[in-house]
């Protein structure tokens, strides 16, 4: 009874997914800000510069050595495993991103907690739906679930746990997992509320929005847009240059941290998570000054790729949010430079609309960037030029680089593969599934009278032929071959089925790729292809069996059973 009611049996789950994975983020939380407090103190003197070097060599020393996982942002590696494992991830996930993005973050490193916090989440989801022998599905909804419960846990922002987890880590909005990551989202931010209170990340004033502030909006989405864009391909340039160098990838990530350490000895704001600038920009108490602002939100960029380029742990939530505000004091100081005598709303607003700019740019997940925005400033009031901004530099940015941050990797690798789509569809089914195996194999000295009796007791068209001897396959005969001489009585002693075979038939094995077995069927314009494995015949795959068993598992997939 338990078992049968998937629903309830998600929803049991969801809680528990919930409550742990606001619990992994609370734990980080707690760790950046113990050690925040501790090296606050020695900021001011200059060997300052290697405390980022130390802490991310330690961070690429712990993922490699002890834990064994590579550096990286955290999200890609969980839409990679929804993606082509049915949300299988290993337990050791649920924490090594937690102490690695600890180490770096809190040392200084240009990087933010809730990408790692998002891997954990969905480690943890992942494990417990593993533990209970939970199917595919249940195990995504649960990986969901986590990545949810952690995002509303660090932000006590239950809305945008959920948008984000559906729109970018299942991406898909289907009620089977609406209801589930709803759930898990509710109980992640209720831990939060418990144990750190129910507070808004970044407070703000009310702010009066004319219409001719939503008109300039459209500037600043430009803005946000220039700068996802730069930030994106900077960060990856950066990869790609840390991996020209040929040291190890500890002491590659120590030569990024000293970069962002020498940098922040002179500009503390880029230093960390970066969210007392952020609170500073907000409520329009930041020191004025158009160039200064500027260059911190360049410097931010610059210090976000040098941290995670060279092999930081962390995410990129935090630096957008700090590089999106900057952006947004840039916008609004050139305005009052530009139009001194428009009455323009507090720049503390267009902070906020550029860190909702950013976010929906980078992710290319507008509501996702909307709903932060709103939920962790209690900024409600500027819903309408939110929407302006994020719409326009999600589209900008989906125009220039048509795939998000997140995941141009696996778009470039052919490793993204969404539920309900043709290439996710046909990865979960397989050849061995498809197999028709009834078919009678003949071999090339039988005459043709003898194969005529073996046609008349067949059901197929098409009738693989054998060695008799090892049993090699050799080749195919089709109905349309033979028909010539089936009424020629002549010929029915005369020919064998060696002359009337095809031997450069196409095949395929058992492990092929369907959609690139479907594009043969395809450009061969044929319905069935004979399936051989280390020479032997296995049987056949045709297009209708195939086409038959695709609508099955779409249904599955899309929940309309």
């Amino acid at each position: 009874m338990f078992r049968s009611d998937d629903r309830l049996l998600l929803i049991i789950f969801a809680v528990i997914v919930g409550i742990c994975s606001g619990l992994a983020g609370l734990f980080l939380n707690r760790g950046l800000e113990t050690m925040l407090s501790w090296l606050h103190h020695y900021r001011h003197y200059w060997w300052a510069i290697f405390l980022p070097a130390a802490g991310a060599a330690l961070s690429s020393l712990f993922l490699e050595k002890i834990v064994n996982e590579g550096a990286g942002h955290g999200v890609p590696e969980v839409i990679y495993a929804v993606s082509r494992h049915g949300g299988l991830m290993r337990l050791r996930s649920s924490f090594s991103r937690l102490i690695s993005s600890c180490l770096t973050i809190g040392s200084g490193g240009s990087a933010g907690p809730e990408a790692p916090v998002v891997m954990s989440g969905a480690a943890i989801g992942s494990n417990i739906a593993q533990a209970f022998s939970l199917n595919d599905r249940q195990r995504v909804a649960l990986v969901g679930c986590g990545a949810a419960g952690a995002i509303a846990a660090i932000f006590n922002a239950p809305i945008s746990g959920m948008v984000f987890a559906v729109e970018m880590i299942l991406g898909e909005w289907s009620t089977m997992n609406i209801i589930p990551i709803a759930i898990s989202a509710v109980a992640g931010t209720e831990i939060s509320r418990l144990l750190k209170g129910n507070q808004i990340v970044f407070a703000h004033r009310n702010f009066n929005i004319q219409f001719h502030d939503i008109l300039a909006c459209v500037g600043l989405a430009i803005f946000c847009a220039i700068a996802s864009i730069l930030l994106t391909r900077a960060m990856r340039s950066m990869h790609h240059v840390a991996k020209g160098v040929r040291v190890p990838v500890w002491i590659r990530a120590a030569i990024g941290g000293s970069m962002v350490g020498l940098v922040g000895y002179f500009l503390p704001y880029i230093l960390g998570e970066g969210y007392h600038a952020i609170r500073s920009a907000i409520d329009g108490t930041f020191p004025a000054g158009l160039l200064l602002v500027t260059v911190i939100a360049l410097v931010k960029i610059l210090a976000t790729s040098l941290t995670l380029g060279w092999g930081g742990s962390g995410g990129i939530f935090a630096p957008c949010l700090v590089i999106g505000a900057f952006v947004g004091l840039s916008f609004h100081r050139l305005l009052e430079a530009l139009w001194s005598s428009v009455l323009w709303v507090n720049e503390g607003c267009f902070a906020l609309l550029g860190m909702a700019g950013l976010i929906s740019g980078i992710l290319q997940a507008p509501l996702t960037g909307i709903f932060l925005i709103i939920e962790i400033t209690g900024g409600y009031e500027v819903i309408l030029p939110l929407i302006v901004v994020s719409a326009i530099s999600t589209t900008l940015c989906h125009t220039l680089e048509p795939a998000s941050f997140y995941l141009k990797d696996l778009v470039e690798q052919g490793q993204l593969l969404r539920p309900g789509t043709d290439a996710r569809v046909l990865t979960d089914l397989s050849i061995q599934e498809l197999l028709e195996t009834d078919c009678t194999c003949v071999h090339p000295n039988m005459r043709l009278a003898d194969f005529i009796d073996v046609v008349k007791s067949s059901q197929r068209n098409y009738f693989p032929v054998e060695d008799p001897k090892n049993h090699q396959f050799l080749g195919m005969i089709y109905m349309d071959d033979i028909r010539p001489y089936l009424f020629d009585p002549a010929m029915h002693h005369a020919v064998l089925t060696g002359q009337l075979m095809d031997p450069h038939v196409q095949t395929v094995s058992l492990y092929d790729d369907l959609s690139d077995v479907l594009r043969k069927m395809d450009e061969a314009r044929i319905f069935s292809m004979p399936v051989v494995s280390d020479n032997h015949f296995q049987g056949m795959i045709s297009k209708a069996t195939l086409l038959d068993q695709y609508r099955k598992e779409l249904m599955v997939q899309t929940g309309r059973f």
